[in-house]
């Protein structure tokens, strides 16, 4: 069995030692005030993660994937990042994946030991059939999980893409990824309990990384999520017909008819409206601008 006592997730945090016998209102000081140097944790890293998002944006552009790799708390981080481009993007289920140690049953409940076979996360890169337009994100606290580095070797050998987290630093933990992303956010509030700080600052990053990637590929328009899904709930229904309002200043009853008109698409229906045109040619203006809405808006009047 390694040691892994001279990681800095592994190591006591001086300030917590007597959060045993503190009040909650105590306890609550000490984990929000632990909490508050995350963001700037993942300041220091901001070149590697920049180097990262372009490497996704270039392998979605090319009809690539993104593919999350973890174990544990780090796994499920990925799965949910993974299932919230769906919705919030409109991305295809394919374009961005998450892959946990254990399979299925480990996205609920803990399957201790799974982590430990990096032959696994060789096997699990074959099963998706990894190659070379695609980015394995593998996704390590502690910077030692075998099933992680097993998966980078395998998506490496491949010849995809390849970025590595973790929150130790690389003399600690070495990694051979492409790009290898390190936040160090120091030890946890309870020892080793890296789904505290560690878990917070993943979450922080893999926001970061399919949002900007999905702002690039033209998802976006202004701050608007203009491809958001809006056959799934009400909620959605009700913001995409505030986003047409916005946009193009219509009353609320017209940017209904423009939504279903549009099959429930809002960048088509804000070219519809903008341009003048039906759905099929709303969707060849966007096809010809790759999703880009602003430009096809800016475009108005040459259709």
């Amino acid at each position: 069995m390694n040691h892994r006592g001279h990681l800095s997730t592994e190591q006591r945090n001086a300030n917590s030692t007597t959060i045993d016998r503190m009040s909650v209102s105590q306890a609550f000081d000490l984990v929000n005030s632990e909490d508050a140097t995350i963001a700037s944790a993942v300041a220091r890293a901001r070149g590697e993660i920049c180097e990262a998002i372009a490497l996704v944006v270039n392998a979605l552009r090319a009809g690539g994937r993104l593919i999350y790799v973890g174990a544990g708390t780090s796994g499920r981080l990925g799965i949910l990042d993974a299932t919230e481009c769906q919705p919030t993007f409109l991305t295809n289920p394919e374009m961005v994946q998450g892959v946990i140690a254990g399979g299925s049953e480990a996205i609920t409940r803990s399957v201790e030991g799974a982590e430990d076979c990096s032959g696994d996360g060789v096997a699990a890169i074959g099963e998706n059939e990894v190659g070379v337009n695609d980015v394995v994100f593998g996704i390590a606290t502690g910077g030692t999980t075998p099933f992680v580095h097993g998966a980078i070797a395998e998506a490496k050998r491949r010849g995809a893409k390849s970025v590595f987290f973790a929150c130790v630093p690389v003399d600690q933990v070495a990694d051979k990824a492409d790009v290898s992303i390190r936040v160090i956010t120091g030890p946890e509030v309870i020892t080793g309990s890296t789904r505290m700080k560690a878990g917070t600052a993943t979450k922080m990053v893999l926001n970061m990384v399919t949002t900007i990637a999905m702002v690039q590929l033209g998802k976006v328009y202004q701050n608007l999520m203009v491809d958001v899904n809006t056959t799934v709930n009400a909620k959605l229904v009700d913001r995409g017909t505030r986003m047409i309002e916005v946009v193009t200043g219509v009353t609320r009853d017209d940017a209904c008819e423009l939504l279903q008109n549009s099959g429930g698409r809002v960048k088509v229906a804000l070219v519809m409206h903008t341009r003048g045109v039906d759905p099929a040619a709303a969707l060849n203006l966007l096809a010809e601008a790759e999703g880009r809405v602003g430009d096809v808006l800016s475009g108005a009047g040459s259709a």
